[in-house]
């Protein structure tokens, strides 16, 4: 399979799934839409992953979001998989009628998700994720959860059959594709319950490797087949 992802600054890479993708024998191709390379058209890949970037791309779209938007709908009235994390998960759920705000708290580092029972992926019970929003969405019509956090009981859906999955917590993170996020994106807040300091977050590097393996059980189940 070909995967195109859609990459919103130099400071949210793909990390460790363009690794995985590779290592699966998947192709796949990274627009840097923020460096001027323009949107892909929909028929050019088999599935597509539109990843973070930065908090005020929310409030404040940047001009090559119109294209953006209107390949997402593309993929969600197709048959292809489609992924977003992050800013890509908040735009796919408003792109599907769901209300998108700030949340009640913002969250940095290492926090715990709970699988939410109707979930149609295969992943443990409970597991730790990386965190780094303060937006949150609302659960898409005809979407199923896939879990929350204690700030966030909804951290992810998916919609149409698991074709469609928005994930606002990190597993493809590694420690060297963090860093950037301490320097030019930290989120300021009035309450600071759910945010992990940097010099913790730096301190357990080994935090990131459990990761790995969520990715590849979550990514497995997603990518299936394009239909001929």
């Amino acid at each position: 399979m070909h995967i195109h992802l859609l990459q919103h600054g130099p400071d949210h890479e793909p990390a460790r799934l363009t690794d995985w993708l590779t290592s699966m024998g998947h192709s796949y191709t990274v627009f840097h839409l923020y460096n001027g390379e323009l949107t892909p058209p929909a028929g050019d890949s088999d599935a597509l992953i539109v990843l973070d970037g930065p908090d005020g791309f929310v409030q404040a779209p940047p001009a090559w979001y119109k294209a953006e938007s209107k390949l997402i709908n593309r993929y969600l009235d197709g048959q292809k998989p489609l992924m977003g994390i992050g800013l890509g998960a908040l735009w796919i759920a408003d792109a599907l009628g769901s209300i998108v705000a700030p949340g009640t708290y913002p969250e940095t580092g290492w926090h715990t998700i709970q699988l939410a029972p109707e979930s149609p992926f295969d992943l443990p019970e409970q597991f730790e994720a990386f965190m780094w929003h303060r937006y949150v969405f609302s659960l898409p019509d005809n979407a199923l959860p896939c879990g929350g956090s204690e700030a966030a009981p909804l951290q992810g859906f998916s919609w149409d059959a698991g074709r469609v999955i928005g994930l606002l917590y990190h597993l493809e993170v590694t420690p060297k594709s963090v860093e950037p996020l301490f320097e030019h994106h930290a989120l300021s807040a009035e309450r600071h319950d759910f945010m992990q300091p940097e010099a913790d977050i730096r301190q357990q590097p080994k935090r990131f490797d459990p990761l790995a393996a969520l990715l590849d059980r979550l990514m497995c189940q997603w990518l299936r087949p394009a239909p001929a």
